[in-house]
């Protein structure tokens, strides 16, 4: 039986994209494996993911592709697994539809480039109801690694920088979960104007100072503790904020400064800790039996 497997990147946010549409992403390498394979019951789905997790988002990918390619005759059964904490901010969901995307698309043979693939992919996160904008910023990141400033509405890549890979990423995991599909959109709107300033600097290429302020938004906009921030900021990060909406804190460090601004993070959740990432999504075929 032959299998397919996919490796995309998670990432962590420069922008939130939701208030102006202008959104931002630093790809770290936490990753998401997406493996696919022929299911012998035609037009069936299967989903094999973490236990208590929507398998929504797979099973609508994985239909996108084959409804694309026209094979929705083909029956798959997909399984992923990943080190993205999910429901964090760390764009697990948009490297979960890139990842099932490229393997099943790689599995029937559709010859297209990651372009299309994420594409696909953003068609099937709406439609799952997972992102409210498409998340462009998230979804290209996860693809293509590095720092990216997109116009989520437009679809379109206004910048794009390799990440510095002299740098470390230290990130606070709270136990709550937050996801994007259950953002009330008006208390983001109320603090636009914050938001767009976040985003002239990120236009800027001030990302560091993006960052922060765009944080300090979504926990005025979300009633989230913005202590995190402000004290990775004194401890010596370049960078912190809430990733994505949340909860996760996320600092980008030097690494002189990344056992200061780990200890001040301890306290507020699980912390973990990650490299930059600019390498692109891969693929291979683990069998072909």
């Amino acid at each position: 039986m032959r299998v397919v497997k996919a490796k995309t990147y998670g990432a962590i946010s420069i922008l939130n994209a939701i208030p102006t549409g202008i959104g931002g992403a630093f790809g770290v390498d936490l990753h998401l494996e997406a493996e696919a394979e022929v299911l012998e019951k035609p037009g069936r789905i299967e989903a094999v993911i973490p236990e208590g997790e929507d398998p929504k988002l797979v099973i609508e990918t994985a239909k996108t592709v084959l409804e694309y390619a026209g094979r929705s005759d083909i029956g798959l059964r997909i399984k992923t697994r990943s080190n993205i904490p999910i429901g964090r901010g760390l764009k697990s969901s948009s490297a979960a539809s890139n990842a099932v995307a490229l393997a099943v698309a790689k599995l029937i043979g559709l010859k297209m480039p990651l372009e299309k693939i994420l594409e696909l992919a953003i068609k099937s996160s709406i439609k799952a109801g997972v992102t409210i904008t498409g998340a462009y910023d998230d979804a290209y990141t996860s693809l293509f690694g590095g720092i990216n400033i997109t116009d989520n509405y437009g679809r379109r890549l206004i910048i794009r920088e390799q990440a510095p890979e002299n740098l470390r990423i230290v990130i606070s995991i709270p136990e709550k979960k937050i996801y994007t599909r259950s953002i009330d959109r008006s208390r983001l709107a109320r603090v636009r104007e914050v938001y767009l300033k976040a985003a002239q600097l990120a236009l800027r290429r001030r990302f560091w100072d993006a960052m922060i302020l765009n944080g300090l938004a979504t926990a005025l906009a979300l009633e989230l503790e913005p202590s995190p921030i402000i004290e990775s900021f004194r401890a010596g990060a370049l960078g912190a904020g809430i990733s994505g909406t949340g909860p996760a804190i996320a600092a980008v460090v030097e690494p002189e400064k990344l056992e200061a601004v780990r200890e001040v993070l301890e306290p507020y959740g699980r912390t973990i800790i990650c490299n930059p990432n600019n390498l692109q999504a891969s693929w291979e075929v683990i069998s072909d039996g």
